[in-house]
């Protein structure tokens, strides 16, 4: 037998699914993260594969890796120091940066310190023009002053982010060379080789949140790599990507700023196999962890992207599938303010010492607690056997926080989740108004280890109909990694008007970009079998600020086509802002191109429905509505297609909890897709 592996982690968890490519069949686990020593819970579950399934190491043909080392070194702020190198005169590109209010919501907000503090920014004497022209080249005994200056402020390596070098990177490649001359081992960035886009400070600030992580990355990339094969796993590992598609971790050492966001966008491309499968073009994923809840909208059954999404306090400008934090996840905390307020979040009790129910050395109440002590969870096994929960010490937390409120333990219970429900709320309200879109127009899809638990919850406060649970949520987002495909992108800035003088331009650039693209996939990443080319333009009218992002069509570029591509351009200016100028000149700022080697996808065997009124296999007492209950416990593998049930319920199984209140019924169709009903949803 040959199994392909994928593997997530989470702040409390790590989870790993194996699909058998002779049997179609999946295997899940769940084991403890340990954030003090990354990777030991990689090689612990592979051991632990071996063990409970007989999954032997030699047999895995196919690894890939959610990380989060990057992202939590960037919001611990455990990377190296760095100093910045720019053209003089712009010396506070990443203090000035947009001049947005962090939060338009609350004005008292302040923007967070720079990765790179003002003092370690240091000029540089030279100048590209903004037409890629070379006015002044670097000089070595500047570049050398300036290199004793930031060693001297305690710089371990340095981002060089030259003016212009988006049209023109002789000048930072010319600074970098310098600068490994005197000292091979200083680690040295160019901001034009992390993501070589116009304006400053979004270049600037990708390329400072690159160098930040890199060390760290790869140094983890290369102790997992050496791990992988002393535990006998031969196939070379890969990382999933921001853009939701999959590298080489020998490229992700490199490429590392494209890996931030790896987890979360893993989880909507697995979202998105979910929603293709159930037959719900338009879903709302919901990801809910340990740390934190994550929403993303699919729509046609296919993710969106975007850029500038944020990562920590720092927006990163790199192509990365659109999702967004919009909460406390299940380890968040529990506590009061000065004015004696309940909250929850946003610190997370993660894996270590974890919720107080876990009885690792917690005792400070969790949400995962409020749900122990009304009775959803606790009464079954949870996590693969990982963890046993302990009512008792979830009570005992809770009730610290309880006498300060003056409310009973379950009544705190309930308050905590109906304030982390009421939290997700607010900040989706944000979403599909920034969006333009009817949440109701949508089915939420909800996975993670602690998504099903809060998923009702949140879906009737929202007015939907529907609630799609996967026959594996809690470990979708490995199962994302499996099915993403090898995929990058790659971006030209050019400025160009578009008329038949450019022409020529645009086709010689989409060539540039493709050759670079087809290098990557085969030589880079070693892959040979069948790919797609995705070629779009970042794209206004002459005079507007911003673009946006249009697709084109190969062979229209190839023709020379030029009404074509305009029309593109209306028809989507047109879709966003319900207007367009068909005589108004159009310019195009970038040029972009994706590439994407299909990667194989696991084959799921359609069940045959059966209607049948599904078995519980025991009553437990639950406090649902500020009342002890006698519910319904349904076990998750025991419910074939087809099978039916009401709420109140709870669903078990090893990698999550389902929890189903009064009003709900459930339905498991023929891909075994736990799909939820709500009744008498809000107008």
């Amino acid at each position: 037998m040959t199994y392909r592996v994928g593997v997530d982690i989470g702040g409390t968890f790590t989870d790993f699914c194996a699909f058998d490519n002779e049997t179609n069949s999946v295997l899940t686990l769940k084991v403890l993260s340990e954030p003090l020593n990354p990777g030991a819970e990689v090689m612990r579950g592979i051991k632990e594969l071996e063990s409970r399934y007989g999954v032997k190491p030699q047999e895995i043909t196919y690894f890939t890796h959610g990380t989060t080392v990057g992202v939590n070194t960037l919001i611990q702020r455990k990377g190296i120091k760095l100093a910045l190198f720019v053209t003089e005169n712009f010396e506070d590109v990443l203090e000035v940066a947009r001049l947005k209010m962090p939060d338009p919501y609350n004005l008292l907000s302040t923007p967070p310190k720079p990765l790179i503090p003002r003092e370690r920014v240091v000029s540089v004497s030279e100048r590209t023009l903004h037409d890629g022209t070379v006015e002044k080249a670097p000089e070595a005994e500047g570049i050398a002053r300036a290199l004793e200056e930031a060693k001297s402020l305690g710089a371990e390596g340095v981002i060089i982010a030259l003016i212009n070098s988006y049209r023109n990177p002789e000048n930072e490649h010319q600074t970098k060379a310098i600068l490994q001359e005197i000292d091979p081992d200083f680690p040295a960035f160019c901001s034009s080789d992390v993501w070589p886009i116009i304006r400053e400070y979004e270049r600037t600030i990708t390329a400072a949140v690159h160098g930040y992580v890199q060390p760290r990355v790869s140094f983890y990339l290369e102790s997992l790599q050496q791990a992988l094969l002393e535990a006998g796993v031969e196939a070379p590992p890969k990382v999933t990507k921001s853009n939701g598609g999959v590298m080489s971790a020998e490229s992700g050492k490199t490429e590392c700023v494209q890996m931030l966001l790896s987890g979360t966008a893993a989880g909507v491309i697995g979202a998105s196999f979910i929603s293709n499968l159930s037959g719900f073009d338009n879903t709302m994923s919901l990801d809910i962890g340990g740390t934190s809840a994550d929403v993303a909208f699919i729509r046609g059954g296919l993710p969106q992207y975007g850029i500038g999404e944020v990562v920590g306090e720092f927006p990163i400008y790199v192509p990365s599938v659109a999702v967004t934090s919009i909460g406390a996840g299940g380890g968040s905390i529990a506590w009061v303010d000065d004015l004696g307020v309940l909250r929850v979040g946003p610190e997370s009790a993660g894996s270590t010492p974890g919720p107080a129910c876990y009885n690792r050395g917690g005792n400070r109440p969790t949400t995962t607690d409020a749900f122990a002590v009304l009775g959803y969870i606790g009464q079954f096994e949870i996590g693969y056997s990982a963890i046993e929960v302990d009512i008792d010490k979830a009570r005992n937390a809770i009730e610290s926080v309880a006498k300060m409120v003056s409310l009973s333990i379950e009544e705190t219970a309930q308050a905590i989740i109906d304030i982390a429900v009421s939290g997700m709320y607010m900040e989706v309200s944000k979403l599909v108004s920034r969006y333009a879109i009817d949440p109701r127009d949508f089915v939420m899809q909800a996975f993670g280890g602690a998504g099903p638990m809060m998923a009702c919850f949140l879906a009737k406060e929202l007015g939907l109909q529907r609630v799609i649970i996967p026959a594996t949520p809690g470990v979708l987002s490995a199962l994302g990694g499996l099915i993403a495909d090898i995929k990058n992108d790659f971006i030209s800035t050019v400025f160009l008007d578009v008329d038949d003088s450019q022409v020529t331009k645009i086709q010689s650039r989409f060539r540039e970009l493709k050759k670079s693209a087809l290098t990557w996939l085969k030589e880079d990443q070693g892959y040979s079998d069948e790919f797609t080319l995705i070629y779009s333009a970042d794209m206004r009218y002459r005079g507007q600020s911003f673009e946006i992002e249009t697709l084109l069509n190969v062979d229209d570029i190839e023709a020379g086509n030029l009404s074509s591509l305009e029309e593109a351009f209306h028809v989507q200016h047109e879709k966003i802002y319900e207007h367009c100028d068909r005589e108004a000149p159009i310019q195009i700022v970038n040029l972009r191109l994706v590439i994407a080697g299909t990667s194989p996808k696991p084959h799921f065997v359609e069940q045959s429905l059966s209607p049948k009124q599904a078995e519980p296999i025991n009553k437990i007492e639950v406090f649902v509505a500020g009342k002890k209950q006698s519910v319904n416990l349904y076990q998750r593998e025991q419910l074939a297609a087809g099978a039916f049930f009401k709420g109140p319920a709870v669903v078990a199984q090893n990698d999550t909890t389902t929890c189903i209140p009064d009003g709900i019924s459930g339905e498991v169709d023929t891909h075994g897709n736990l799909v939820l009903s709500i009744e008498n949803t809000q107008a």
